[in-house]
């Protein structure tokens, strides 16, 4: 009977070790950064070299083999260092597939395995696994309409 009942116990424990582990994950995601800025902006064109130079010249992008940088400091700490970049592409490219858009907005996000989870849970198409680069995390998803969207965690 002594062994049956610290049975019970100890399975009561540890179902309620899961429970509680379950509602403090899902208050800590529903509270969690998931955007917190833009990465780039991606964009179809007929000739990227081409446009790279319009804008460069009229728009006086400072351009790279990428296309641009944008570098800004990220608040409240105004030392660290951020960046967007601007990239045109050719129009044939499979990039952006998926999606049959001419666009694709890459954003910056914190602690991307944790998000990909939680929009996994809510149902968000996931269209391909996580890479790592030297300078950061990436990940595909669609939005409603099809959009392909670039989910990017940067190591800044």
């Amino acid at each position: 009977m002594k062994l049956v009942l610290i049975g019970l116990i100890l399975t009561s424990a540890f179902c309620l070790g899961f429970a509680f582990k379950a509602v403090t994950l899902t208050s800590k995601n529903n509270n969690m950064k998931r955007v917190t800025g833009i990465g780039g902006v991606f964009f179809k064109c007929k000739d990227p070299k081409k446009i790279t130079a319009w804008y460069q010249k009229h728009l006086g992008l400072k351009t790279n083999p990428y296309g641009a940088t944008f570098e800004w400091y990220e608040s409240p700490d105004s030392t660290k260092k951020a960046q967007t970049q601007w990239t045109p592409f050719a129009e044939t490219t499979k990039y952006f597939e998926p999606s049959t858009r001419d666009f694709m907005i890459n954003y910056r996000v914190e602690n991307l395995e944790v998000l990909v989870e939680e929009l996994k849970r809510e149902g968000v198409t996931i269209v391909d696994k996580i890479e790592t680069y030297d300078y950061g995390k990436f990940i595909h998803i669609l939005d409603p309409e099809g959009n392909k969207i670039e989910l990017w965690e940067p190591k800044d």
